[in-house]
């Protein structure tokens, strides 16, 4: 036994195709099309601010633009997320309280480092194989010495 969910509703978009007799070519829900005004809109304002005039070809790519936006929103809204709730969604994010991060300081300097004209020499003392405190060899070459490889053993199975 199949049970049918009404999931079919939902898929029939409520689509303008043209005139009567002259349709379009192509298919746009109403929600597109209101999308698509908007985004023009938006476009065309966006290049007159960045000093591009209003002729042909920029109105030409502004509808280029236009259609990669619109296709690209109304990717994003179904009947489950209707376009109210994906633009308030947009909205709450871009203005969400974020962490700042400010950074401390600023740029690493070598302002604070002195710098001698000649460079400091080790005291040296009058005998050999003394440390310059005068309390005999160090610890660390007599190690060196001595210093022998043991064997490890391998671990029993």
């Amino acid at each position: 036994m199949r049970i049918r969910t009404d999931d079919e509703v939902y898929r029939v978009d409520a689509v303008w195709l043209g005139p009567p007799k002259a349709t379009f070519p192509w298919r746009a829900r109403y929600v597109a099309w209101g999308v698509g005004v908007l985004v023009l809109l938006v476009v065309l304002t966006i290049e007159r601010q960045m000093g591009i005039g209003f002729d042909f070809f920029s109105t030409a790519w502004a509808v280029v633009i236009t259609v990669a936006l619109t296709t690209f929103i109304c990717s994003r809204i179904s009947h489950e997320r209707p376009f109210a709730s994906v633009l308030a969604m947009w909205v709450r994010e871009l203005t969400a309280p974020r962490q700042t991060s400010s950074p401390r300081g600023g740029a690493v300097s070598a302002d604070r480092i002195r710098v001698h004209s000649q460079r400091p020499r080790p005291r040296r003392s009058g005998r050999s194989g003394r440390r310059p405190g005068g309390r005999g060899p160090s610890r660390g070459s007599a190690r060196k010495k001595n210093k022998e490889v043991r064997r490890v053993r391998a671990p029993r199975r």
